[in-house]
């Protein structure tokens, strides 16, 4: 089982430059990629979405390859002297507009300014420089799932910590249910005592009803159909690695059979092992939502 938050980063050596590949993931309902890739790499950006998007499945995933090291040999940094005019009519288009004061050392100002500098690549990127760029890419999802898979294994013991304890509470039940039915009936009884004081009851009716009654409160199904729940979500969790939406489905199915039984207890022990029961699953439900 593995988390959908991660971070993984892998470096590309070369005698000119270091390429840099850093990727983090969160958890999302799918993949929701961004990628921020050194323009000189851009015509591979399909191949690297496709290869995030087979290797990691779904979370929101960013991604960037950027260039940290430039050798003089390589590539030479030009100005972008269409920028540069760009920003400079810019600003004093803006500052007519408001009123506000030109800047005195206009070139200081307009250098520092996004694209105004670049590095202008002399070749193309070859075969080999991608082949060994894509193994770099490869090491840092690599990295990324490999820390997903150590959150993953910490997730797991949350879990099963969780279940476990919702197991216990499952067990103190039967502690009260006969308690629980003794005093349903006798309520009943006593009810029913002031009130053939005032009409009639048909004895064989009345005991029919009360049978149906008391079956009605009977929560054995419920206490059965939670206990395979428990034990299904421990078998998925340990079976199945991308199993973050089928837990959610059985956390869900979970909360039907605990509120079924404190609508049903009629006893305030049971409604205090119901309360802490969901207390429990509340926590399982937050977390299952990091689950890939």
């Amino acid at each position: 089982m593995q988390s959908m938050t991660g971070f993984g980063k892998a470096v590309g050596e070369f005698t000119d430059k270091k390429v840099v590949i850093e990727i983090k993931s969160l958890n999302s309902k799918q993949l929701d990629l961004y990628t921020k890739i050194n323009s000189f790499y851009r015509s591979k950006e399909l191949e690297i979405r496709n290869l995030i998007q087979q290797e990691l499945g779904r979370g929101k995933v960013e991604f960037s390859l950027m260039v940290d090291q430039v050798s003089e040999a390589s590539a030479g940094v030009q100005i972008n002297k269409v920028a540069f005019n760009n920003y400079l009519n810019q600003i004093k288009e803006i500052s007519e507009e408001t009123g506000v004061a030109l800047p005195n050392d206009w070139f200081t100002v307009i250098m520092r300014m996004p694209e105004v500098l670049r590095a202008e690549q002399n070749e193309e990127l070859s075969e080999e420089e991608w082949e060994k760029t894509l193994t770099a890419v490869k090491d840092a999802i690599k990295a990324l799932n490999e820390f997903r898979s150590q959150e993953g294994e910490g997730l797991k013991a949350f879990f099963i910590e969780r279940i476990d304890t919702i197991r216990g509470y499952l067990a103190e039940v039967p502690n009260y249910e006969k308690a629980r039915i003794d005093k349903i009936k006798a309520r009943l009884e006593e009810n029913l005592a002031s009130l053939e004081e005032k009409v009639s009851l048909d004895s064989g009716r009345l005991e029919q009803e009360m049978i149906f009654y008391i079956e009605k409160l009977d929560i054995s199904e419920e206490k059965q159909r939670l206990a395979k729940h428990l034990d299904y979500f421990i078998e998925t969790m340990e079976k199945e690695p991308a199993c973050g939406k089928k837990l959610g489905f059985i956390a869900q199915e979970m909360g039907r059979e605990i509120n079924t039984l404190g609508s049903k207890s009629n006893c305030s022990e049971l409604q205090v092992l119901v309360v802490n029961m969901k207390d429990e699953l509340e926590k399982i439900k937050e977390q299952v939502l990091n689950v890939l």
